[in-house]
């Protein structure tokens, strides 16, 4: 249960600052990618998106090294390279998952095998001198405090997993906003 512990702690801060630091994306960023896609400027659009290391400005460079292309292949290359990206912002998240649903289940077996024992110190002292209740309670005791740490292990990765989960939406969110906003733009220049 401790390195189940060790390691859902690692995955949930490893993850968080990870999704934080893809979550920053400068405000300003889509109206310079509008101005110089406006402009006919791609190479510096192409500049700037490799300049910020987020998973939209990748999605919008992916877009932008497509263009002249149709919308529809620009568009399918958008998603493709979207998918890629929310798979690496979810990596290792199911761990946590995984973490949450077996730290309980490990828990009650320690509480199952330390109440066996505490049978068997039952049938064994009744044949001899008696069962001392100090036994009997210490026994119990250590059974229950697997329950404990199995559930308190269970609960972190559970509370970890969902806030990573909704961290990734909303990063996700911003991807598809700006996505959108790229089509848009690369709809309205056709247009014209």
């Amino acid at each position: 249960l401790f390195v189940l512990l060790t390691i859902a702690l690692y995955i949930y801060f490893e993850r968080f600052f990870a999704i934080k630091s893809a979550s920053k994306i400068d405000e300003n960023f889509m109206n310079q990618i509008k101005e110089s896609v406006s402009e006919g400027k791609l190479v510096a659009a192409a500049a700037l998106c490799k300049s910020k290391n987020t998973p939209t400005a990748r999605l919008i460079g992916k877009g932008i090294s497509r263009i002249g292309k149709p919308l529809d292949d620009i568009n399918t290359a958008i998603e493709t390279a979207g998918k890629l990206e929310v798979y690496q912002l979810e990596k290792n998240v199911s761990v946590l998952a995984t973490i949450a649903g077996a730290a309980p289940m490990i828990g009650f077996l320690g509480t199952v095998l330390g109440m066996m024992n505490t049978f068997h110190k039952m049938a064994a002292g009744s044949e001899e001198s008696g069962v001392q209740i100090g036994d009997l309670s210490e026994g119990i005791m250590y059974a229950m405090a697997t329950t404990v740490a199995g559930l308190v292990v269970g609960i972190i990765a559970y509370l970890g997993y969902n806030l990573l989960v909704s961290k990734v939406d909303k990063v996700v969110h911003k991807m598809e906003d700006a996505s959108l906003n790229f089509m848009d733009l690369l709809n309205a220049i056709i247009k014209k």
